[in-house]
Parts: structure tokens; C-alpha cells; sequence
């Protein structure tokens, strides 16, 4: 019969462990931390606080997008001040809906590229479409591995004086156009954007901020996930501007006669 010593103590007991959470001289070493189920590796499922919709359109010599600042837990309006936009560069902005943990981490990936390109110091700068193609690459990556970014991203820019407005959603797909939107905006807004630059592809810098300014009010009017509090970024060739969160004049006065949507 094969005999198992054990260790002892001086009263007898077992030796206590050589470090905290490790093995007793002559006992195996826990493979797994106790307390903690085995089981296969667990991804994020579905997003836990999220940003709704991003709205973005092109003018005569750059770009405007808009963001509210409302961050959903659930169907809790929990975080009212959360900003949703980046600056990427000099001449680009990213604004993403979808979950915001999720952003905040590409927020550091895309500051490690910025600053990886600053090493370089070759002369070459960072481009909106370059920050695009990156970001086209780390979402189909990471949806390929099972664990998406649960975001779709906005990426607006100005290269060598040509506006730059492109989208990529969280399992890699991406596309360029003169108006984009995301989240709910994509349903709602994207018709007022496409017909405003159908109508006029020259407009001015007033003008685009005239209609994202509407389609921002008729979000907050149609979005259960979105408050009338937002940022607009302006990126044309001297650089970018983000404005403070602005809050848009509603009116009411129609809700009342509003029926069967109880």
C-alpha cells in the first residue's frame, strides 16, 4: 500500500502556507483561485452604460459632428456630463455610440498610436483616414476573437484641405460618406442629412451647423436615450473645435394632443 506523508506541524497540524494563496510544504499548488468558479473565459455580452446616437455631416472645406453627452445605464439616464468625443491628432476628432468602457479603452489605443507616431518623428503626420484604417483593423480584430468593442465609431477629419467622414461599426465593417449617423440618429437623422446635402453639396460651415443643430433637437424630441445636452466638433484645415455642451430651445406645447403611443 503506497503511504502519503504530510508535513506537520510541531502540535501536529498542517504547515501553513509557504506564501498567502500558495501551496503547504508537501501539497499541490491551487490552479485555480479559491472561491472562483471553473469555466470557460467570459466576454462582454451586451454593453452596460451606453451613448446613443453621433451625427456627422461634410461641408465646403471640412466636417461637423455632434454627440449628446448622456450616458445610459440601462434605461437609467445615469451620467448627464459624459463627453463621447476625442481628439485624435491635429485634424481628426472620433466620436463613437454604443458602450462607453469600451470607448474609453480605444481612447487609450488611440493615444498610444499618437503617441507611437510622435516617436517617430519622421514627418509624417496622422491622418483621418490612417486613424480610420486603424480602427477598421482593432474592430474586425477583436470581433474575430469573439470580444467586439460594442461601439460603432465616427471618424471626421480634414487631409490636405479635403473633409474626411467615415464610420466603422464593431465587427470591422466601414464606408465614407458626406453624412453619416449612428445609433438611433442612423433611423432618423441620416434622411435630414441626406437630403440637406443633396441640396446644397457646397454648403458653408453656418449651414451644416443649422441642420446637425435640428437633427440634434429632433433626436432629443424621438431618442429615449438621448438628453438635450450635446457637443459639436468643427475640423477644418486650422485645426479642431470642440464646443462646450450646448442645450437646444424645445418646445412642448404639441405633447399633450400626442396619442396612442402609451
Amino acid at each position: 500500500t503506497q503511504r502519503i506523508f504530510i508535513m506537520e506541524g510541531f502540535h501536529g497540524s498542517q504547515m501553513p502556507p509557504l506564501w498567502s494563496g500558495g501551496p503547504a510544504p508537501g501539497s499541490f499548488y491551487p490552479m485555480t483561485t479559491p472561491g472562483q468558479k471553473d469555466g470557460p473565459r467570459q466576454h462582454t455580452t451586451r454593453p452596460t452604460v451606453t451613448g446613443s446616437s453621433v451625427i456627422g455631416i461634410k461641408f465646403n472645406g471640412g466636417v461637423v459632428i455632434a454627440a449628446d453627452t448622456l450616458g445610459s445605464y440601462g434605461s437609467l439616464a445615469r451620467f448627464k456630463n459624459l463627453s463621447r468625443m476625442t481628439t485624435v491628432g491635429e485634424q481628426t476628432v472620433v466620436s463613437a455610440s454604443g458602450d462607453v468602457g469600451d470607448f474609453q479603452h480605444m481612447k487609450d489605443m488611440l493615444e498610444d498610436l499618437v503617441t507611437e507616431n510622435h516617436e517617430q518623428d519622421d514627418g509624417f503626420k496622422l491622418t483621418p483616414k490612417a486613424v480610420h484604417t486603424y480602427l477598421t483593423r482593432i474592430m474586425y480584430n477583436k470581433r474575430t476573437k469573439g470580444n467586439p468593442f460594442w461601439n460603432t465609431v465616427v471618424v471626421a477629419g480634414v487631409s490636405k484641405g479635403e473633409p474626411y467622414l467615415g464610420v466603422c461599426d464593431k465587427i470591422g465593417v466601414a464606408f465614407e460618406n458626406s453624412a453619416v449617423g449612428t445609433g438611433y440618429g442612423a433611423h432618423i437623422a441620416i434622411p435630414l442629412l441626406r437630403t440637406t446635402v443633396e441640396e446644397n453639396p457646397q454648403m458653408t460651415q453656418e449651414e451644416a451647423l443649422d441642420i446637425i443643430n435640428k437633427c440634434m433637437k429632433v433626436l432629443y424630441y424621438r431618442d429615449a436615450r438621448c438628453i438635450n445636452k450635446y457637443e459639436i466638433a468643427v475640423i477644418t484645415a486650422e485645426g479642431v473645435t470642440i464646443s462646450e455642451p450646448q442645450t437646444p430651445e424645445t418646445n412642448w406645447n404639441i405633447a399633450p394632443l400626442v396619442r396612442g403611443y402609451e
